[in-house]
């Protein structure tokens, strides 16, 4: 299991973390994600041999959500 962080340029709106989080649940290969609204962060667990880090990047950017950093451990 891989972890992934995301570092958002902004979170407008409360109801943008449930977006995120729900799109992320419904993602095959990923076991759990939060979305930290305060630091416009995004925290995921993921089986890499699922879905890749540059998919659950490009995913969240496709939700409107630009990535400024991504750390993967």
């Amino acid at each position: 299991m891989k972890k992934i962080e995301l570092q958002l340029e902004t979170l407008s709106c409360p109801s943008c973390i449930k977006r995120i989080e729900k799109a992320l649940a419904k993602e095959n290969g990923v076991e759990d994600a939060k979305v930290l609204f305060n630091s416009s962060k995004v925290k995921a667990n993921f089986d890499e041999g699922i879905v890749t880090a540059d998919h659950l990047s490009e995913m969240i950017e496709k939700l409107g959500y630009p990535v400024k950093k991504r750390k993967v451990s």
